[in-house]
């Protein structure tokens, strides 16, 4: 089995990840913040700590991380929360994931408008594209850090400078970005929002929402939260608010030590290794007949590759590999407007996608396989 679907879900894990799972099962049994027992105390120094982590990582303070189920989770918190308190216009970009469409489109319903800036491969055009969208009433803007697509990056700090002197609320998806491009609350940058299971090799279930505590979200969901359990209102603080039921303790104690691999390895040197591989893909592919590859000079992209092959569709192609015992994955990749932007609907791209696990070795077996499949030598 050779995985390049790691955009999706990283598989494998570090092994640190996976003994932290059986540890939390063993160990960390109690709900944390309901008992005063050892049980419930030792359980929530575990998730408190893995918080402390994530805060680090994201330059947060603690009470500003949020433990959400996933990404998806988290935007739909952050994007909902905002406009359910502020009202007002939306500015949205053309390559995002339906897990800010959707949200955003659903909010449009009921009276939100939004507007679609588009990214291009020059920096200044896309910036100036997200301000030419601004109207008086904008209160939000939405960007991916990282295309889960194409994998350009857009000019995040400009985008964050910008929102800065405007006074405007800027949300991150950091769903393909987070334990690859460095990011950190502040400055411009008001919530981000990203996946415990992606690039910070955490368990499936996990995810993040972090804020620099400018902006307080009205709650989607409310409950027991372990604090003023006399008060019939949702606590209003941080991360109480947000953080009802219980937690998903092994998840996030398992994050934790996904943090830590990530930090030891350093993002840089991990972008570096999967660039490294996704230089490789490409020029074993270039030069193929009836390949093409979606991606634009100038532009600054992410270790993601995204590809079509003449006379496949992607989701033909990435079953044809995976009788080879190699996974990448075909189709629209939950993010229409993208493939729309692209030209590639309906059918989309198949995706490349390595990770800090994957070697030269199995890049040439892809190679070779998809030469096979094409009959092309």
């Amino acid at each position: 089995m050779i995985n390049f679907d790691n955009a999706a879900t990283t598989f494998p894990k570090p092994e640190t990840v996976n003994a932290a799972v059986s540890e939390a099962m063993e160990r960390y049994g109690g709900n944390p913040g309901r008992s005063g027992h050892r049980l419930s105390v030792d359980t929530a120094e575990a998730v408190y700590i893995s918080r402390k982590k994530v805060a680090s990582f994201f330059g947060a303070e603690p009470e500003n991380v949020v433990f959400t189920l996933n990404c998806t989770e988290a935007l739909n918190f952050a994007i909902k929360g905002i406009m359910n308190r502020y009202g007002g216009h939306i500015v949205i970009s053309d390559y995002e994931h339906n897990s800010v469409v959707r949200p955003v489109f659903s909010l449009s319903k009921k009276g939100v408008n939004y507007s679609v800036a588009h990214i291009y491969p020059d920096d200044n055009m896309t910036v100036n594209s997200f301000n030419n969208a601004i109207r008086p009433d904008t209160r939000l803007i939405v960007c991916t850090a990282a295309s889960n697509v194409t994998g350009q990056i857009p000019p995040i700090e400009k985008i964050a400078e910008l929102c800065r002197r405007r006074n405007i609320c800027f949300i991150v998806d950091a769903a393909q970005a987070a334990g690859v491009i460095p990011l950190k609350v502040g400055n411009g940058i008001n919530f981000i929002c990203a996946p415990g299971h992606k690039g910070l090799y955490g368990p499936s279930g996990t995810g993040l929402l972090i804020s620099d505590g400018k902006y307080r979200l009205i709650p989607l969901i409310e409950g027991g939260t372990g604090s003023l359990s006399m008060v019939f209102e949702q606590p209003s603080f941080m991360p109480d608010s947000l953080e009802s039921g219980t937690v998903n303790v092994v998840g996030i104690h398992a994050l934790g030590k996904g943090i830590d691999f990530i930090s030891s390895k350093g993002t840089e040197n991990i972008r570096k290794h999967e660039e490294m591989l996704c230089d490789r893909f490409i020029n074993g592919i270039s030069h193929t007949e009836g390949i093409r590859i979606y991606r634009e000079n100038g532009g600054n992209y992410a270790p993601i590759v995204s590809f079509n092959a003449e006379g496949f569709t992607p989701n033909e192609l990435a079953s044809l590999l995976s009788n080879d015992g190699i996974y990448l994955r075909g189709g629209l990749h939950c993010s229409g407007m993208a493939h729309t932007a692209l030209g590639t609907a309906p059918n989309g791209t198949i995706r490349f996608a390595p990770s800090v696990f994957n070697n030269h070795n199995q890049v040439d077996e892809l190679i070779y396989s998809l030469k096979k499949i094409l009959k092309k030598p």
